[in-house]
């Protein structure tokens, strides 16, 4: 026995004009105003800590790399002594 099956046709929705695209660009504009009000800022104290951590970080990067390129300069220079 064979099961009669409907086959419905979709159909495309007709273009929607430039009023859809408008909506879309407000609905974006007031998304992002509400994921701003969402942001926590950090108080003045904790980014005076962090800037401080920052600088001291990058000042001891500064003498490892400062370090490793006059000790590797040293080492070029007693190699062109020897050869």
């Amino acid at each position: 026995m064979a099961e009669n099956k409907q086959v419905t046709e979709t159909t495309q929705k007709p273009a929607k004009p430039k009023k859809d695209f408008i909506g879309r660009i407000k609905k974006f504009f007031k998304d992002y105003k509400s994921e701003l009000k969402k942001i926590v800022w950090p108080s003045r104290e904790e980014t005076i800590k962090s800037s401080w951590v920052v600088l001291v970080a990058l000042a001891a990067t500064a003498l490892v790399i400062g370090g490793l390129d006059y000790l590797f300069g040293q080492l070029v220079l007693l190699l062109g002594k020897i050869i």
